[in-house]
């Protein structure tokens, strides 16, 4: 049996979880609304103030979709209550970033500032060599943070570039001169 997926999924206060047919689920919350289609084999029930999650046999694939419809639910309910965000540091000598309204600009040592719009539902704020992404939906703001490191992801010699707040990078030695 799941582990994760049959864990049954508490409801907060002020959390409203609709099951239509399809498995479309709405979570309702205070900082906003999610939606999803979730796996049709996959049945979705409300008892009360929690969701179960249960499959219709024990084949591999419905293994794996037990675990993740779970999850997938229970990150939509935590992102209406408390909301997802991700940190990134900026290092590197002249690198920066700058925000006006919803456009990030970052100068990281190309020929041209890159610039960036913050998607639908998303918010990025600017705290000195820090960036950071928020929202509600933990998919979005964990794909536009990585949109933001491609832009120059960390390397490994002198540890220049953007990189995640818990990100460790392992360092190389440089070249040595002749002797």
């Amino acid at each position: 049996m799941s582990r994760i997926g049959r864990m049954p999924i508490a409801i907060p206060d002020g959390v409203t979880v609709t099951i239509a047919e399809n498995n479309q689920v709405t979570v309702k919350g205070p900082k906003g609304t999610l939606e999803r289609v979730l796996p049709a084999e996959m049945e979705i029930k409300q008892e009360g103030a929690e969701i179960l999650v249960s499959r219709p046999n024990d084949l591999k694939k419905m293994k794996s979709l037990h675990g993740l419809t779970r999850t997938l639910i229970n990150n939509m309910i935590i992102g209406v209550t408390e909301g997802y965000s991700k940190t990134l540091e900026i290092n590197g000598v002249g690198y920066r970033a700058a925000k006006s309204g919803k456009k990030l600009t970052l100068t990281l040592g190309y020929s041209h500032p890159v610039e960036m719009t913050d998607p639908e539902g998303l918010e990025s704020t600017v705290d000195g060599n820090k960036i950071i992404v928020k929202g509600i939906d933990k998919e979005k703001v964990g794909q536009y943070a990585a949109e933001i490191r491609s832009k120059r992801a960390p390397e490994p010699y002198k540890g220049k570039g953007i990189k995640y707040e818990d990100e460790v990078i392992r360092r190389k030695v440089g070249k040595t001169g002749k002797k």
